[in-house]
């Protein structure tokens, strides 16, 4: 059929597209193709010792046996069935003796308070030396590091000094290697310059400590409304990443402390709040496709008590965990070694009781090579493809799923690990 355009029409028109294209490639990225941890776990610096992890897995072991002994008591504790809790404990007892924390935090804000500076100092010296040797004797989590302190006027200047101290005796005492999975914790952004100092004062630090430029990332803490809205009304939360140029892999929502700064009463400040369902979301979509991992927050009410109390926190951490898996918040904080158990125990049941339908949606869908399809009452398009390939590494990851069950959706080794929908496409459609 005849058209209307010429060719030169139509490389006039694409020509400032391809620019154009170009730009946003290298702003929205995709998602990172790296393991995301489904939980940070903060615990003060002054409590820090590199075996922490094992620790607090024995502690979760222990609450678990003394509360929820067996399947049926753990069904009824998480108001789950028998036949997906049977599935579950397993599994969760597993984690719990070989991997109980994935991520770990080393606190000297909130969970750590003011104290005089030489004990501060000693504490950020002391840390550092127990990472390196937790990393010797290779029993660190898979993802570890430290929160300094905010870069408001009152605690910049003990901020910057607890990081240098940190960063000097780690690399000191590792060799000048820093640890896989190491990141450093920036709360209470209200101003891109915060995360901006932050970066100049890694700028300065990393050549002096024998670095290559870019080594040490970090991540920012979303919790005072001027970070979600600054004062023109804009969306503040791209700035605040841009400001870090290049270091900000993630942003984690600080659920109490911005219901504080909204006005919420204590009473009411809670993950479920719609004032944390408005905040989050400005941080999905500002941040949806530029490889920035997202965290929600933390369960105020800790397991602790008797077994009906423990019980009763447990299924209220499950309910805040599987809501923000539903909402697309894949990580969350844990406060306390009994709340590993609710933690895993929700994250494993979200994966397992959608299993079978995922496996079925997946298996037919690459089947059909990315054409339409229905699948019981569940219709798929192609840009559901790596959705249903992530539901799977995810699960994989944090071991909800095992190697056999991602199998069964008829996906090789070779393609779960490429990690992209598009490139197995492409390679199953080369070898016909």
């Amino acid at each position: 059929m005849k058209t209307s355009l010429s060719s030169a029409e139509v490389d006039r028109i694409s020509a400032p597209l391809r620019s154009a294209n170009a730009l946003f490639a290298t702003k929205y990225p995709g998602e990172r193709p790296d393991r995301q941890p489904v939980h940070t776990v903060y615990g003060g610096a002054h409590l820090f010792h590199a075996d922490a992890a094992q620790r607090l897995g024995q502690l979760a072991l222990r609450a678990l046996e003394e509360h929820a002994p067996d399947t049926a008591t753990m069904a009824r504790a998480f108001d789950l069935s028998l036949e997906l809790t049977e599935k579950v404990r397993a599994r969760v007892l597993h984690k719990l003796q070989t991997e109980p924390v994935e991520d770990l935090r080393i606190d000297f804000e909130d969970g750590y308070g003011a104290r005089p500076d030489a004990e501060e100092d000693g504490h950020a010296v002391e840390c550092a030396r127990e990472v390196a040797r937790g990393r010797k004797e290779g029993i660190l989590p898979p993802f570890i590091g430290i929160r300094i302190k905010s870069m408001t006027e009152d605690t910049r200047g003990r901020a910057l000094r607890t990081l240098d101290l940190f960063l000097t005796a780690m690399l000191e005492a590792t060799g000048g290697v820093v640890p896989s999975g190491f990141v450093v914790m920036l709360p209470k952004l209200q101003i891109p310059e915060h995360a901006a100092a932050l970066a100049d004062a890694l700028d300065i630090l990393e050549p002096k400590l024998g670095l290559t430029p870019g080594a040490v990332r970090f991540e920012i803490m979303v919790e005072q409304t001027q970070a979600v809205l600054d004062a023109s009304g804009r969306v503040a939360v791209p700035g605040l990443v841009a400001a870090a140029r290049g270091r900000c892999i993630a942003a984690h929502f600080g659920t109490y402390d911005y219901t504080a700064s909204c006005g919420v009463t204590a009473a009411h400040q809670r993950m479920g709040h719609p004032a944390c369902d408005f905040a989050k979301h400005c941080m999905q979509a500002s941040l949806a496709g530029t490889g920035v991992w997202l965290s929600d927050g933390a369960t105020s009410i800790m397991p602790v008590g008797d077994r009906a109390t423990v019980h009763a926190a447990w299924r209220l951490e499950a309910t805040d965990i599987q809501r923000s898996l539903a909402g697309g918040f894949y990580q969350g904080w844990d406060l306390h070694p009994a709340q590993l158990v609710a933690r895993f125990t929700a994250v494993y049941a979200f994966y397992l009781d959608a299993l079978a339908a995922a496996t079925a949606r997946l298996s037919n869908f690459i089947g059909k090579s990315a054409q339409a399809t229905l699948v019981g009452e569940v219709f798929d398009d192609a840009a559901t493809g790596q959705a249903l390939l992530n539901f799977f590494l995810r699960g994989l990851a944090c071991g909800a799923i095992s190697e056999a069950e991602a199998l069964a959706t008829g996906l090789t080794l070779d393609e779960l690990r490429s990690r992209s929908f598009l490139k197995i496409l492409a390679g199953r459609r080369a070898a016909r």
